[in-house]
């Protein structure tokens, strides 16, 4: 695993936000209710996601650095019901500001403020890096869905993807679905190289980096295309034609990952 420091996490997340901000720009008040990537929401609905989110996760920012608990579920309604509120056009005026001041407040951090920075969350104990990794990967995913909506060849930047990468185990593990047919596989990606071994089944699926065993199965593709694929976002239509398989069926693939 590559060792990001809180340093680098925040840079990619401010990638990122200016990304979105880019992309939001380029769309214009006019096409606030563009549909994005996902069939239920619409780019501003995506908007009001990320800045509902991110108002939940500057709560948790706040109490880690304070050393206090995190705050319970009662605060995310409330939030959401804000949020959902909103007019389209302030869905994501407000979200880019939701953002900027969520990645202020932890650039506002000093050095032993992010050392002594911890929070128990979602059943984990978190440092300062592992909880923005959390955000970075939401950040990074529901931009594409942004983007995606403008340039239908639009992928993840390598750097946010790379990063997002280091978690796939973990997020595969939760939101795979089991399957009828017993597959494992051996991922390889590029753009970075990354190697995982990949096993699914009826009892569910597994994500682990690879022990460079022979497979019944391969998987090539660029990682970002992997990333996307575990987070339900590589259908046909935004599959890279470098994309190769042998002894799996990527529609299998696709079934057993149906998105977050």
């Amino acid at each position: 695993m590559s060792e990001l420091s809180t340093a680098d996490v925040l840079g990619l997340l401010r990638a990122s936000h200016e990304r979105l901000d880019g992309a939001f720009a380029t769309l214009g008040d006019e096409r606030a209710t563009l549909q994005s990537y996902d069939d239920d929401w619409s780019v501003a609905q995506v908007a009001s996601h990320l800045g509902s989110g991110t108002e939940i996760f500057q709560h948790y920012l706040a109490a880690g650095a304070k050393g206090e608990p995190a705050p319970g579920g009662e605060i995310n309604q409330p939030i959401w019901d804000a949020w959902n509120a909103k007019a389209p056009v302030e869905q994501i005026r407000d979200s880019l500001v939701a953002g900027e001041t969520f990645i202020e407040a932890a650039e506002a951090l000093d050095e032993a403020e992010r050392a002594s920075w911890q929070l128990e969350l979602f059943g984990m104990q978190l440092d300062l890096t592992s909880f923005l990794r959390m955000r970075l990967s939401e950040q990074t995913l529901h931009t594409w869905d942004v983007t995606v909506a403008l340039d239908p060849a639009s992928t993840l930047p390598e750097d946010a993807a790379a990063a997002v990468a280091e978690n796939l185990g973990m997020v595969a593990g939760w939101a795979g679905k089991p399957s009828d047919e017993q597959v494992s596989v051996e991922v390889r990606t590029t753009s970075p190289e990354r190697a995982f071994h990949l096993d699914l089944g009826p009892s569910g699926v597994s994500l682990v980096p690879s022990l460079d065993d022979t497979a019944a199965a391969s998987l090539a593709l660029p990682t970002e295309a992997f990333v996307r694929l575990v987070y339900g976002r590589l259908d046909p239509d935004h599959t890279p034609s470098s994309v190769s398989t042998d002894g799996v069926d990527l529609d299998l693939l696709r079934t057993v990952f149906p998105g977050l």
